[in-house]
């Protein structure tokens, strides 16, 4: 899970440097409107969709102007039909103007992400997996990204580098074996949790003996899943990954592996249809 203060900052910071770039020294367009003009609107969905990202959009309006009043009639998570609104807003026209698009980008852009991962996790609801997303994220919206994925029912990998091993290929080249790269681990971090990536039951068989606590089975066939699940008999968690997409999804999960990694989840999305008018 995010920090919560984390996530926090990490949000101020993406909306300012989303502003900056978007308003620049001004927005020009919105001095045709008189400073005093007052205005309402509201934001619908054209299409359907799970929500994420109240939020982000908060923080656009508290930046731009924080007289501005936002009145949600969803929450994230929420799933929406085409042509429902999901907030009003009340405020100097000129400041409704400029946090639109900025606003909507990022309400758009995570809601696709929950939408999509809302999908994947409807697949799968007839078993016990549960599907991780990866560090493939658009450089800069991590956290962002992440906090969608939990709101369209999936679950977080580790959120980098700094929180969880995932020892892999060229580390185990490094250290000499799949057995001392855990010790390693073991010794560095104790209480961190231990994943490593196997390709073959032979090295899931070296990383159930040094006690990982989570293997990943590289592009193993279903049959090896199967057989994986069976070798491993509870002793670690096991996760699939590799080049699995929707149609691939359902028979992977049926084989009994805990988890499914996959990286569509954050790096293939496409943004919802939003649109704001001006009542």
């Amino acid at each position: 899970m995010i920090p919560a203060e984390l996530l926090r900052q990490s949000r101020v910071e993406n909306i300012a440097q989303s502003l900056r770039e978007d308003i620049g020294d001004g927005d020009i367009t919105a001095q045709l409107i008189p400073a005093d003009k007052r205005a309402t609107g509201r934001v619908i969905t054209r299409e359907p969709a799970t929500i994420a990202g109240r939020e982000w959009v908060n923080e656009v309006f508290r930046q731009v102007d924080p007289a501005v009043a936002l009145h949600w009639q969803v929450q994230d998570g929420d799933q929406v039909a085409p042509e429902q609104v999901l907030f009003r807003m009340e405020g100097e026209a000129r400041s409704l103007l400029t946090a639109e698009r900025t606003a909507l980008n990022w309400l758009q852009t995570l809601s696709g992400v929950a939408t999509t991962c809302s999908a994947y996790a409807e697949k799968v609801s007839h078993t016990g997996v549960r599907l991780l997303d990866t560090r493939k994220t658009l450089p800069g919206l991590r956290l962002a990204l992440k906090y969608a994925v939990t709101c369209g029912g999936c679950f977080n990998h580790r959120i980098g580098l700094w929180d969880a091993f995932l020892i892999k290929e060229n580390h185990i080249a490094a250290c000499g074996s799949i057995a001392q790269a855990i010790n390693e681990a073991r010794r560095i971090a104790p209480g961190r949790p231990v994943e490593v990536e196997t390709e073959n039951l032979e090295e899931l068989d070296q990383a159930l003996s040094a006690a990982a606590d989570i293997i990943m089975l590289d592009e193993f066939s279903l049959g090896d899943m199967r057989a994986a699940v069976a070798q491993t008999n509870g002793k670690a968690k096991l996760e699939a990954s590799g080049n699995i997409n929707a149609d691939t999804l359902v028979p992977v999960a049926e084989t009994g592996v805990d988890f499914i990694s996959i990286g569509a989840l954050t790096k293939d999305l496409k943004a919802i249809d939003l649109s704001m008018r001006l009542d």
